[in-house]
């Protein structure tokens, strides 16, 4: 049995890890932290665990917390995760950060969060598809939520060579938001709404750039983020533009398929519906449906993806990652359907 802790499991990610971990069945979470609540039960906060998870919140020392557990998800803000991970490496626990510290390099880490990174260290990209070095680390930089979508829709093009120019347009839940509450989830502001924020600076952007990029250097990245009057779930539309040269195999619906399913053919948690994904098929779940549909007589070639923003977009990839280091296959405990209708 894996005895896992979560640092900071107050928030929505926390409470995701610990909805999901309940029912592994090759792991316990046996801490859970939160210096302002530290003392009060975790069901006071997340009331459906209630029966469920019988633990309080605590607030031991990183060295403490890595005595106890052999894998700590830290699910803090950006910026704080770099205040625990070193020390629980040097504890020995392995870690999972779902945090920005330890996706980008430090230089663009710098650049993006206008912060300085006080504790570097070599990490990898936990995105399984396209990462299976995640088997073999000791710390896992979990992506954001926006970049598992948007990377996951076109990385089979990006690695055939097919792509010149990228559009992303990503439309997200308000629990995107995290737990409190802003201008871009206050109920009043996004009922009966669609809010588009951040349009062309988005930090989710480098880690886009970063995956695209490593696939096929040049590649050029547009991004722009909604949020809509739900609580879950991120849909992308890609509007890929493909190089010249490779015009006349997009508009072979059979051979792009051939491209998707390739690259994908070990990827249990990717799937191609033949209809427009829909949220409700993977909320709650650990799948990405991506669909596509090429302009005719254009270079244009429109690509779906559909996630749970709480779970493949955070918690339930972060548990795939958890799967991988520990040996597991990365099914395990995340092998359900999404909540429709």
């Amino acid at each position: 049995m894996i005895d896992i802790g979560i640092v900071g499991g107050s928030g929505y990610t926390g409470g995701e890890l610990l909805r999901l971990l309940a029912n592994h069945p090759e792991a316990k979470v046996v801490a859970v932290t939160s210096r302002k609540l530290a003392g009060k039960p975790v069901s006071s906060v997340h009331p459906h665990l209630q029966s469920v998870c019988d633990l309080n919140f605590e607030a031991p020392s990183a060295r403490e917390i890595a005595e106890r557990c052999d894998v700590v998800f830290t699910a803090v803000p950006h910026g704080t995760a770099m205040d625990w991970v070193p020390e629980l490496l040097d504890a020995g626990a392995k870690v999972i950060d779902l945090s920005s510290d330890y996706r980008l390099p430090v230089e663009v880490f710098e650049a993006t969060y206008k912060t300085r990174h006080r504790a570097p260290r070599d990490s990898v990209f936990g995105m399984t598809e396209l990462h299976p070095e995640v088997a073999s680390a000791k710390l896992v930089g979990n992506p954001g939520c926006y970049p598992t979508g948007a990377t996951l829709a076109v990385a089979p093009l990006a690695s055939a060579g097919l792509v010149e120019r990228v559009v992303y347009d990503s439309k997200s839940g308000i629990s995107g938001a995290g737990v409190e509450p802003t201008e871009t989830s206050h109920y009043p502001n996004m009922a009966e709404n669609v809010i588009p924020y951040k349009l062309t600076t988005h930090r989710h952007v480098p880690e886009i750039k970063q995956e695209l990029g490593r696939l096929s250097p040049g590649v050029k990245v547009c991004f722009t983020p909604h949020v809509f009057p739900g609580i879950r779930g991120i849909l992308t539309t890609a509007h890929v533009f493909v190089r010249e040269e490779a015009v006349d195999t997009i508009q072979d619906r059979d051979a792009v398929m051939r491209i998707y399913r390739e690259f994908y053919k070990k990827a249990h948690f990717v799937r191609m519906p033949a209809a427009v994904p829909k949220l409700s098929s993977v909320r709650g779940s650990n799948f990405c449906d991506i669909s596509f549909e090429a302009e005719k007589g254009s270079d244009r070639l429109v690509v779906i993806s559909a996630i749970d923003n709480l779970v493949k977009g955070a918690s339930g990839q972060a548990i795939q990652n958890m799967n991988l280091m520990a040996g597991l296959d990365e099914r395990t405990g995340l092998w359900f359907p999404g909540m429709a209708p």
